[in-house]
């Protein structure tokens, strides 16, 4: 039992979020704090932790990465037989989570998820470097395997196969966005009185309120 990590404290007095500072437009507010994330040289700003739960209301959580972004919703892309698309097969009531540390804050984010079309998948798919196209064809993921030596033969048996031309675009392999229902911009502040702030759809506008840290 580690007690003594109990001590480990940190004032958060970077920024402030307000009334007058925030913008109107949850999609504008996240892409104004995103572009901040980009300008800072955070690692991986484009991280997102995404959550699914199976059909006994068990929660699950990975990071993914966000590919693209805009008032149409968040999009990502994995293994549509993965676990974490049987999950959002059977529930796709989602939530993601920016967690911008070095900044002292994070967005949450809540939504249903749909597919991206083929074509855009497949536009997307080649823009990837090779080795990732080829990582799409390897690995069956989520399922038990019995060492990492299995991975490393087939990648060798798909850079043969597909040795000649593009790489095609996988049937088991695509794109997901998620089309917000609400969002959360969290700001920390000093004391823990950190500066919270949620939208929630409200027809064609969204409603804002101050939360109590």
């Amino acid at each position: 039992m580690r007690e003594d990590i109990a001590s480990i404290r940190k004032e958060y007095i970077q920024a402030k979020l307000d009334e007058e500072s925030i913008l109107k437009n949850p999609y504008e507010q996240f892409e104004k704090w995103f572009q901040e994330a980009l300008d800072s040289e955070i690692i991986e700003p484009t991280a997102m932790v995404l959550s699914t739960s199976n059909s006994n209301g068990q929660p699950y959580q990975r990071t993914v990465l966000l590919k693209t972004f805009n008032e149409d919703g968040f999009v990502f892309y994995t293994n549509y037989e993965s676990r974490k698309a049987n999950q959002i097969d059977s529930n796709p009531h989602v939530s993601i989570l920016f967690p911008w540390y070095t900044l002292e804050r994070q967005v949450a984010i809540t939504g249903k998820v749909e597919k991206v079309s083929t074509k855009q998948s497949l536009k997307y798919f080649l823009s990837r470097p090779k080795g990732s196209q080829l990582g799409a064809w390897v690995s069956n993921q989520s399922e038990v395997i019995s060492s990492r030596s299995i991975l490393e033969a087939k990648l060798e048996q798909m850079k043969k196969k597909f040795k000649e031309g593009k790489i095609p675009l996988p049937d088991h392999w695509g794109g997901y966005r998620i089309i917000p229902d609400s969002f959360e911009f969290w700001q920390g502040r000093k004391n823990r009185l950190h500066d919270r702030f949620y939208f929630q759809q409200g027809g064609e506008n969204w409603d804002v309120s101050r939360l109590a840290p």
